[in-house]
């Protein structure tokens, strides 16, 4: 079956840094395009950024310059590596594997002092 599982959020400062990574399986990981998105408390779901099979990337306006998403395709990885944090960034942040219903269980980011 197929599983998504997202690590790496937590508390950080503003203009701090985290790297969020979703270890997949159950797919054949280096055919997909993958996605991170990000949900803030009263808001709707938005895609931050995704990342293609040939490594074509895509960024949110909000986070270009700040945040980079890469994958490891030997180990079934994606990652988003969170720079220059900002209070606006908090939420929980979703692993997708693009056009399929399957989700990761999400994982919170908050930036505050």
């Amino acid at each position: 079956q197929v599983q998504l599982v997202e690590s790496g959020g937590g508390l950080v400062q503003p203009g701090g840094s985290l790297r969020l990574s979703c270890v997949a399986s159950g797919i054949i990981f280096s055919l997909n395009t993958m996605g991170w998105y990000r949900q803030a408390p009263g808001k709707e779901r938005e895609l931050v950024a995704l990342i293609t099979s040939n490594f074509y990337t895509k960024y949110t306006d909000s986070v270009k310059g700040r945040f980079t998403i890469s994958r490891d395709n030997a180990k079934n990885t994606v990652s988003l590596q969170m720079d220059g944090l900002k209070p606006d960034d908090t939420g929980v942040y979703y692993c997708h594997r693009e056009g399929t219903i399957f989700w990761g269980q999400g994982t919170q980011v908050t930036v505050s002092s």
